[in-house]
């Protein structure tokens, strides 16, 4: 296992918290500072998949393929428009896969050896988990160094933080003894509200330097971007919310040991005929 590769889950069993939206934003920020990059789309919603344009990933190798052995990962990977980040999509396929896992042996390491062949080809891996601690979530806590848990600044938010830690807490004592909590993401910040205020006092009084400094706030743009297939970067870039998940990456990046020079990024496969048709892979990834 290389000490520059790095594998962070997304996680919050709370919905509509800024998870998939930090989850690629957060990537887009790594690979326009020329990092190489892979998101991984564990979610069956597929929302991280369509907000990179893979709207027809159906018709190509998916994070469930992976799963369940009918390829290998790296068959799974598409071109986006940046040029050093990769995409895993998911699909409605992924909402049978908690089913279909049931009787696979060690069904909650199947992400990890999946992975196993090409985490070494990304400085930085990045999964986007379901909104629940199911075994989807399972097998990114089992193959994941570190959880990046976002946090939007409202009553119930200290409740599921709660919840989610203990549940860390028992993947580190029993399957994933390096997982490690990589910080929590406030997201989604208001701060004219005076709830949102008292909370995220209460969130930094608790927990300190696992808070991030920079805070995402609510953005109109941000809220936009998904419907064009963009990441934040590439549909408004002098946005607030862009220039404020570009302070969260560099604020994550800072304590990451990454490689100098930076890694390029793969060579896509030829067996995904994706990589074939979307022509993404000539750019330059400069969204400026």
């Amino acid at each position: 296992m290389s000490s520059h590769s790095r594998v962070f889950a997304v996680v919050n069993q709370k919905g509509g918290v800024g998870k998939t939206t930090s989850a690629v934003n957060l990537t887009a920020c790594f690979a326009a500072s020329e990092r190489a990059t892979l998101l991984i789309d564990l979610d069956p919603q597929a929302n991280a998949s369509s907000a990179y344009g893979a709207t027809d990933a159906a018709r190509y190798p998916q994070v469930y393929d992976a799963l369940l052995g009918n390829c290998v990962m790296k068959d799974a990977v598409m071109a986006t428009e940046l040029r050093h980040l990769h995409l895993v999509p998911s699909g409605q396929d992924l909402v049978g896969a908690e089913i279909e896992l049931v009787s696979v042996l060690e069904r909650e390491r199947r992400l990890e050896r999946a992975l196993a062949d090409l985490r070494d080809d990304y400085e930085i891996i990045m999964i986007d988990c379901p909104p629940s601690l199911g075994i989807l979530t399972l097998n990114a806590l089992t193959a994941a160094d570190a959880v990046l848990i976002p946090m939007q600044c409202e009553y119930y938010a200290l409740e599921g933080l709660a919840r989610l830690l203990e549940t860390i807490e028992l993947v580190r004592g029993g399957l994933n003894p390096r997982l490690e909590i990589g910080g929590i993401m406030l997201t989604m910040v208001d701060t004219r509200n005076n709830l949102a205020r008292q909370v995220e006092a209460e969130v930094r009084a608790h927990f300190g330097d696992v808070v991030f400094r920079t805070r995402i706030p609510r953005n109109v743009r941000v809220s936009e971007a998904p419907s064009h297939g963009k990441p934040i970067l590439l549909y408004d870039i002098h946005s607030r919310g862009a220039v404020a998940y570009l302070e969260l990456a560099e604020e994550i990046q800072a304590g990451l040991d990454l490689r100098d020079p930076p890694l390029a990024p793969p060579p896509l496969s030829a067996f995904n005929p994706a990589n074939d048709s979307t022509g993404k892979e000539s750019s330059d990834g400069d969204p400026t």
